[in-house]
């Protein structure tokens, strides 16, 4: 499928192809609720980096994280006018970008069930509207985005 997305003042657009369309996972991480998280958590997508797209990419700026001490290799991309989150690209896997479905323009698929991951960090006023078919994680769950879509049929 291909996602378009932009920040919100529109200095940024971007087109990337997504194999894994389906915004399920919900990041409760103190990093995404703080750069991206405005109800405690974020969606990130996952996209082909090679199909990435990129129209005013001078008005782009990125953010690593510092994680227990260490800087992280792991690059967040925003509008340095309006701050909206765009994507994260980590060149350990060079072949992902994870567009924030917060900033894709596309109709996006609704999912059947949701994973709520890295619920040890989630901050206290956040409630985790979970339902019947949803999985929680106090951490990483195994499964991965690609292996989600097979497992439910959902894959391109």
């Amino acid at each position: 499928m291909r996602l378009e997305g932009s920040c919100h003042c529109g200095a940024i657009r971007f087109t990337v192809e997504s194999p894994h369309p389906y915004p399920y996972q919900r990041c409760y991480c103190s990093i995404c609720r703080k750069t991206a998280g405005g109800g405690g958590y974020a969606i990130n997508l996952s996209g082909r980096a090679d199909s990435l797209q990129v129209e005013g990419g001078e008005h782009k700026h990125v953010y690593r994280a510092v994680i227990d001490g260490e800087t992280s290799p792991g690059e967040r991309h925003f509008c340095r006018h309006c701050a909206s989150a765009l994507w994260v690209y980590d060149p350990r896997w060079p072949e992902l970008i994870h567009p924030f479905a917060s900033a894709i323009d596309t109709d996006l698929p609704i999912p059947p069930e949701r994973v709520h991951l890295l619920l040890d960090s989630k901050a206290n006023w956040v409630d985790v509207d979970a339902r019947e078919h949803d999985k929680c994680f106090a951490g990483y769950p195994a499964e991965s985005i690609a292996e989600w879509h097979h497992r439910l049929g959902l894959d391109e």
